[in-house]
């Protein structure tokens, strides 16, 4: 399992929401490595031909990205996972606003009054989500894939049709 792959509590409450291969096609790939892989290109910006080999062909994460995008399996996917986690009363839906300024002197911006925080150890990966309730990071993430597909639909929407 690399950086930023989905945790098996993440894909545990994730599988039951994705949709089911209707056999015409083939098989498909395994969804994990695909949702892997898909998350890896949105948070790191690489194009999908420069995709790493540990996520299969780019081809076979790029084809379900794009055919869920453009039928909103990724909404449905962030509604699902949202009303699942609201159930389990793991999300505070109460948020505050404010638009105050408080000015501080600019020697009131962070001096330190204790020891410096001590480095995690390279090899610990759980302190990346550590604060963070189990829903939070699935979410947020499944946020990050949603916005892209609509930002790659309202591009999609604005370009010319191209002819084949």
């Amino acid at each position: 399992m690399g950086r930023g792959d989905l945790s098996d509590a993440e894909w545990e409450r994730l599988r039951p929401f994705l949709p089911v291969s209707n056999r015409r096609c083939g098989r498909w790939r395994d969804h994990r490595q695909v949702i892997d892989g898909i998350l890896y290109r949105v948070r790191t910006g690489v194009h999908w031909r420069d995709l790493p080999e540990r996520f299969g062909p780019w081809k076979t994460v790029y084809e379900p990205h794009r055919l869920w995008s453009a039928d909103g399996t990724w909404e449905h996917l962030l509604q699902q996972v949202q009303a699942a986690a609201d159930a389990a009363g793991e999300i505070d839906w109460d948020i505050s606003v404010d638009s105050t300024i408080v000015r501080a002197h600019q020697h009131a911006a962070g001096a330190r009054t204790g020891p410096p925080p001590v480095p995690a150890s390279k090899g610990d990966a759980s302190e990346e989500h550590q604060h963070e309730r189990p829903w939070q990071s699935l979410v947020a993430r499944l946020v990050e894939v949603v916005l892209e597909a609509r930002a790659w639909g309202a591009r999609a929407a604005g370009s010319p049709p191209s002819s084949t």
